[in-house]
Parts: structure tokens; C-alpha cells; sequence
């Protein structure tokens, strides 16, 4: 213990820093998981010949080890950040798309045809029915994406993308306990504080109607 805390004491701007800098990845990578795969998920409920397919596409590539993934990257990309993000991004998608097409082609048809009845084009369905409607299990897969990336993240380190895993492979390396438990315990605290905020997130964003309906089931 005394070990630890002198660690910390030594290294505590440095461990600030790198807790940002897997934020930062994970994040990310979070992020652009998002922008591809809600729009791929809705446009997939519209094709639902190919929906099969690109569902099976995108769970063969969530079966690659991660490390092949960041180690293919490296011809293309470097070293570094940027392949780090692209290949954890990679893995944020699967979720985030399974239950956005989910989320969505569960939704009760009369509501859809009622939208549709009030002169609503396709695009104002999709922003003010579908999405509200189906928010929550979009949220859900949201939330589990990015608990997964934050573990993931720290796989960066081997390619110098830097972030907490520096510390957990430092010491595994190093045979120092202390260096572990500094990578290990931020990311674990900051997998449940992103966990707890996305909640609190899908709770605000999710219409009143359905709150109530969850509260009472």
C-alpha cells in the first residue's frame, strides 16, 4: 500500500493525463461508432434483403482478436492515435447497430402509419417517431459499446496510442503491482462513470410517455 501511494504521489499529473488520453480514445471512437451505425441501422430497416448480411459482415469483424485489428492498421496508419481510434471503432459498431435496427423495426406500425397519415415526410418520421420511440434500446447498445471500448482501450498502448494501458503492461512487464492497479482501477471507475451518465442521458432524452410506461411495468 505504502508503495502505491507513493506512486501516486510521484505520478499523479502523469496518471491524469493518461486517464484523459484513454477517455479521449475511447470516446472517440465512441462517437464515430454512433454517427455510422444509428444511420446504418435506420437505412437497414428499409432493406431488410441485405439487413442479414450486413449484420453478419459487421459480427465477423467483432470476432477478430483486437490486437490483429490494431496490428493491421499499422501498415496503413502508423503508430499512434489515429489507428488505435479506428480500430476501436470497429468494435463500437456492432452493438450501437443491432439495437438500433432492433429498436427501430420493433416499432408498433400504427404509429408509424399515424405519422405518416399527419403529412410527415420520411425524414421527419425518422427525427420525431422512430428515434424517440426507440431511443432507449439505441441507448442501451450505446451504453454497452462503449463499457466494451473502454476495456478495449487499453490494447492501444501497443501501438503507442498511449492511455492507461501504459501502466497495466508497464507493470506486467516490470513485475509492479502498483503500476497495474493504477491502470486498472481508473478504467474501471471510468467504464461505471460513463455507464452512469449515459443513463442519466437516455433517461432525459427518452419521451415522457415511456418513462412513465417503464416506472409502472
Amino acid at each position: 500500500m505504502e508503495t502505491l501511494i507513493s506512486f501516486l504521489n510521484s505520478n499523479w499529473t502523469e496518471l491524469l493525463f493518461k486517464t484523459w488520453e484513454h477517455f479521449y480514445i475511447s470516446l472517440t471512437a465512441v462517437i464515430l461508432g454512433i454517427l455510422v451505425a444509428v444511420p446504418l441501422g435506420i437505412s437497414l430497416t428499409r432493406i431488410p434483403g441485405i439487413a442479414g448480411f450486413v449484420m453478419g459482415l459487421v459480427g465477423v469483424i467483432q470476432t477478430l482478436p483486437s490486437l490483429a485489428i490494431l496490428a493491421f492498421f499499422i501498415p496503413l496508419l502508423g503508430v499512434g492515435k489515429i489507428p488505435a481510434v479506428i480500430a476501436l471503432f470497429f468494435y463500437s459498431v456492432l452493438p450501437i447497430l443491432r439495437n438500433t435496427y432492433t429498436g427501430v423495426k420493433g416499432l408498433d406500425k400504427n404509429l408509424l402509419e399515424a405519422g405518416h397519415g399527419m403529412g410527415m415526410t420520411g425524414w421527419e418520421r425518422i427525427l420525431y417517431v422512430e428515434i424517440p420511440l426507440a431511443i432507449p434500446i439505441i441507448m442501451a447498445g450505446i451504453r454497452v459499446s462503449t463499457v466494451y471500448l473502454i476495456g478495449w482501450a487499453t490494447l492501444a498502448s501497443f501501438i503507442g496510442a498511449g492511455g492507461l494501458g501504459d501502466y497495466i503492461f508497464s507493470g506486467l512487464n516490470l513485475y509492479q503491482p502498483e503500476f497495474i492497479i493504477a491502470g486498472a482501477v481508473p478504467v474501471t471507475l471510468l467504464a461505471l462513470l460513463l455507464d452512469l451518465l449515459l443513463g442519466r442521458l437516455e433517461y432525459a432524452v427518452t419521451p415522457k410517455g415511456m418513462k412513465k410506461a417503464d416506472q409502472t411495468a
